[in-house]
């Protein structure tokens, strides 16, 4: 559910004391920041749905749901849709979205799911796992709960992203950072862990997942009618802001 700036401001700090990324208490003003915004609106929604292709009647779980926004679109291609999120207001949220026919849970990403192994063929976990400083639990559930050949697309902070804004990082280590937010006039302190991208594909691979797909998309075409100054902060068109991975379950 996280979200980051493209190029982060000098505001962020590497974080000295852990800062519990409290949905709950934001969870609205998320939502309706989020809902037409250019990181999440224009580029990971139609990133996922780009990268997820021809869903239809494939049953897929969004993990980390939030309000449901990645649901509806991969629903509206006539995929099967179950989600769950550990923040109960977003999940709220998600419900009065998706109706009541569709399976949604409180539950959290780092303890065991509530659902059946190999339930699903897909899974989704869109920014995520780089709230946590250890993937492997998380992992090892999501390639449970897949059906072996499954895919799981993976979102996370672009492993440059903090070397962009502390060059004296070291770039290998696996580091806490925080930076804080303004969610629709309302302010909020985000804390993630950053790991190199050899760290991230190694864990994949320990978890049973072959990594098939390492993207580093643009955003959709309409943003740079939609938002000419931020991206005009940008010649080439794209920015490194996430990085994107699909896996599939062995």
């Amino acid at each position: 559910m996280g979200n980051v700036p493209a190029i982060p401001e000098s505001s962020a700090v590497i974080a000295d004391v852990a800062v519990e990324n409290d949905y709950d208490g934001f969870a609205e003003a998320y939502t309706a920041e989020n809902e037409t915004s250019l990181l999440n609106a224009y580029y990971v929604r139609p990133a996922i749905v780009d990268l997820a292709g021809d869903v239809a009647g494939r049953r897929i779980l969004d993990a980390g749901c939030g309000a449901g926004p990645v649901s509806v679109a991969l629903r509206d291609r006539g995929a099967v849709v179950s989600g769950f999120d550990r923040s109960a207001k977003m999940v709220e949220l998600a419900r009065q979205r998706l109706g009541d026919d569709v399976d949604l849970r409180v539950a959290d990403i780092t303890g065991p799911l509530p659902y059946p192994d190999g339930a699903f063929d897909d899974a989704v976990a869109a920014l995520v796992l780089h709230y946590l400083e250890d993937w492997t639990a998380p992992l090892a559930e999501l390639r449970r709960v897949l059906k072996p050949g499954g895919r799981l697309i993976v979102v996370v902070n672009h492993p440059i992203l903090l070397k962009m804004v502390h060059r004296e990082t070291d770039y290998f280590a696996t580091t806490k950072w925080s930076d804080e937010y303004d969610f629709n006039g309302q302010k909020a302190v985000l804390t993630y862990w950053h790991r190199p991208l050899h760290a991230m594909t190694d864990a994949f691979t320990a978890a049973g997942f072959r990594t098939a797909v390492i993207s580093e998309p643009p955003p959709a075409p309409e943003a740079h009618e939609l938002f000419p100054d931020e991206m005009a902060r940008f010649p080439s068109g794209a920015f490194l802001s996430f990085m994107f991975f699909v896996l599939e379950a062995a």
